[in-house]
């Protein structure tokens, strides 16, 4: 999926430490992710932290903990979250999820996971386990996040849409249950490629629906530029 140049409307540092680069998908999940009630939050796998700074834009008063298993990403993690304005909020732990043990739980947990599974490899292992599930498969996940979410809390996860039986299977186990689900399309006509989850462990009336992010001509359509404008200066 293509990449945008992305800067948070909010930040008050240089234009150069801003910008960022980030992936459509990460930007879907963190606009459409619930989060304004939730006090604690949980980034699993942040990468470079971009997830876990937009949840800061979004909720303005949650603690915000993120976890990566590689070093180089969460040392720029760590960079990042110093060098914004929700730097006081913002925790960096160069951890394994299946090695994370916070004193408390928390009311959202979101993740853009690994997202090949059982696909050629390349050579470079930070790759590996950036895109594939070599380091946390679905299994791990859902059981990290069953450990770690508040009785009342939710799940926010972007995964390849043809992984969606893979991971609810997983869920039920765990007596996580699909509360909402929106399939992606990248360009109108195409079949979705992304399913964005919400999970919870209230088991209800499965609410599903679609988002398509181009138009035929492959401008943005209006429903996409509605739901991420907070997070660009312009398209």
């Amino acid at each position: 999926m293509k990449s945008n140049t992305f800067r948070f409307k909010q930040f008050d540092i240089t234009q150069d430490k801003c910008a960022m680069k980030i992936n459509t998908d990460g930007v879907l999940l963190a606009a459409w992710a619930q989060v304004n009630s939730a006090k604690t939050i949980l980034d699993i796998g942040t990468g470079t932290g971009v997830l876990a700074l937009m949840m800061a834009q979004k909720n303005p008063a949650a603690i915000i903990d993120a976890i990566d298993i590689d070093e180089d990403a969460f040392l720029q993690a760590k960079e990042n979250f110093i060098n914004s304005k929700w730097s006081e909020r913002l925790r960096a732990h160069h951890i394994a999820l299946q090695n994370f043990t916070p004193e408390q739980k928390y009311d959202t947990i979101i993740s853009n996971p690994p997202y090949f599974i059982d696909d050629l490899k390349t050579d470079n292992p930070q790759k590996n386990i950036a895109k594939h599930s070599v380091a946390l498969n679905y299994a791990e996940l859902i059981n990290g996040i069953s450990f770690l979410l508040n009785k009342n809390g939710c799940a926010f996860i972007a995964i390849p849409a043809f992984n969606y039986p893979l991971l609810m299977n997983e869920a039920e186990k765990h007596s996580l249950f699909v509360n909402n689900k929106t399939d992606v399309i990248s360009l109108a006509g195409k079949a979705a490629y992304l399913s964005l989850i919400k999970l919870s462990r209230k088991e209800g009336l499965l609410i599903e629906e679609t988002l398509t992010i181009s138009n035929p001509d492959n401008s943005f359509t209006s429903e996409y530029t509605a739901l991420t404008k907070d997070f660009y200066l312009k398209f």
